[in-house]
């Protein structure tokens, strides 16, 4: 077959047509339950807060909280240095903060907070300390059946 612009414009609507009729999962009437996990090993906080704004427009792009059943940030590396009480970056507390109280865990790998001499008491307040290490918390938690994102 030929592909003249006819058949692209013809071939274009009916794929436009498609697209129109399907919808999200988050858009029908028995939402999808999410469970999603993101990755943040890279250091700065830039990159700190670019995964939190990620995180934020993921909830809200699936219709918010209620279409969630669980998120979980798993931070280690030299990420795990931008979440230091005492040097944080205020913004960054502001958006961790928000995101917590509406549900998201924030896990930090026990392996980097010895590597880096992190105490529990250096981190944010209600996170998570993954003594098994932040990659075999990865891991578990994508053979349980979860969306795996490292933006």
């Amino acid at each position: 077959m030929k592909w003249t612009p006819g058949v692209v414009a013809v071939a274009a609507v009916v794929g436009l047509a498609m697209l129109a009729g399907a919808e999200a999962s988050h858009l029908k009437e028995n939402p999808k339950k999410h469970r999603i996990l993101y990755q943040l090993d890279d250091a700065g906080v830039d990159k700190a807060k670019f995964v939190l704004g990620n995180i934020r427009n993921h909830v809200t792009g699936v219709g918010g909280w209620q279409n969630i059943e669980s998120l979980e940030l798993v931070v280690f590396g030299p990420a795990l240095k931008s979440f230091v009480q005492g040097s944080i970056d205020p913004g960054l507390t502001q958006t961790l903060e928000v995101l917590q109280r509406q549900g998201m865990v924030f896990g930090a790998c026990g392996n980097t907070m010895k590597n880096f001499s992190i105490t529990t008491e250096q981190l944010p307040h209600d996170s998570v300390v993954l003594p098994q290490g932040g990659v075999v918390r990865i891991m578990e938690l994508q053979e349980l059946g979860y969306s795996y994102l490292r933006p």
